[in-house]
């Protein structure tokens, strides 16, 4: 048996219930496939997203629906070692990918304000344009579990409002596609366990604003969501299923109990109702 054969067995096997099983019920429960789709699988080069690959192509094995995947790889500037990292990665786990170029890093490097989510945003574009002209109408990207609850908390304490990670967003500026998150289930330490188990290494964040404050020794800028990691970690030893709590209040939201939210951009105040 190939190594990507045990690979994609492991997962089916040993993770069927902390990984594969999440990741059908993502995909199902927010209707994220429809007959007919053709998927820009985007791949970074992390655990993440190397893993959501496999999990696509075992359900392309099921054939319950007729839909077709693009394995897409964007170099926005990673330098040569990372470059290799993820050409030996794929070829280990027998995905097909397709590489473009683009020049991000370079363009972010010399900002101050806001690289990060800059860089993010200007990722996201590449990969909607890249897929739309290669015909898919979806784009998939590895965020997980962690990831959501990581937003929702941030949301509060950063930007002083109650917001979360969708499942799947229609994108405004790119018409007829739509981002999908398929991970959405699945914790990131269950990744990482599958990871070594499989004896696999993958790039980190590779950025070049990440490799130059790591180098100096200057943590101004980790990250914040760095730091909702850590707390997190800590809230976990007083209970254990804070995560769940934490995700579950973006589904449990008391609209009769906020002082006011908002919906299609206007802003709606307890005190419209109050005594009507």
């Amino acid at each position: 048996m190939e190594k990507y054969e045990e690979i994609e067995k492991s997962i089916v096997t040993t993770y069927r219930k902390k990984i594969w099983t999440k990741f059908v019920k993502g995909i199902k429960e927010f209707d994220m496939i429809a007959e007919g789709d053709k998927i820009a699988v985007c791949i970074s080069g992390g655990k993440d997203s190397m893993l959501m690959a496999k999990c696509f192509q075992e359900l392309k094995k099921h054939r319950k629906m007729q839909f077709d995947l693009v394995f897409l790889v964007m170099n926005p500037g990673y330098n040569a070692v990372n470059q290799q990292k993820i050409l030996e990665n794929a070829k280990t786990l027998n995905i097909p990918i397709t590489v473009f170029e683009t020049d991000i890093f370079e363009r972010v490097t010399h900002i101050d304000d806001h690289p990060c989510y800059l860089c993010a945003r200007m990722r996201r574009g590449h990969l909607y344009e890249k897929a739309k002209e290669l015909g898919c109408n979806k784009i998939a990207l590895g965020h997980h579990f962690d990831d959501v609850i990581e937003t929702i908390l941030m949301g509060m304490l950063y930007g002083a409002q109650m917001q979360t990670m969708m499942p799947k967003v229609q994108s405004t500026s790119h018409p007829g596609m739509e981002l999908i998150r398929p991970m959405y289930y699945v914790k990131e330490a269950d990744i990482i366990r599958w990871r070594k188990r499989n004896g696999l290494e993958f790039i980190e964040c590779a950025c070049r604003f990440t490799e130059q404050y790591t180098a100096t020794g200057n943590q101004d800028g980790k990250s914040k969501r760095e730091a909702m990691k850590k707390l997190i970690q800590e809230l976990r030893k007083e209970y254990e299923n804070i995560d769940i709590n934490i995700f579950r209040s973006a589904q449990n939201v008391n609209l009769d109990t906020l002082i006011s939210y908002r919906k299609e951009g206007k802003t709606h105040h307890f005190l419209e109702k109050y005594g009507r």
